[in-house]
């Protein structure tokens, strides 16, 4: 499995928050760069994987997280906006 570089820490944020805060941070990092991203937002488990396919990442890892909520692992698309 691919070592993410970084982790984003969006516990305690509600929807649409995390999946906005996802999307500006993989703008700013170039295509194949692999993140973490830590929520505690129960529809996360829903939202982050649709925004995945819709824009273009790949969801490598999911999987509920230590210090509760839910993990995610994402590989920045090749083709995602960078808008």
């Amino acid at each position: 499995m691919a070592t993410p570089s970084d982790t984003l820490d969006l516990r305690g944020l509600k929807c649409p928050l995390p999946v906005m805060r996802t999307r500006r941070h993989l703008r700013e990092l170039v295509p194949g760069t692999v993140i973490e991203v830590e929520t505690t937002d129960p529809l996360a488990v829903i939202d982050i994987p649709h925004f995945c396919r819709s824009e273009g990442h790949e969801l490598v890892a999911s999987a509920p997280s230590q210090a509760g909520g839910h993990s995610f692992t994402i590989r920045r698309g090749e083709t995602a906006s960078a808008d």
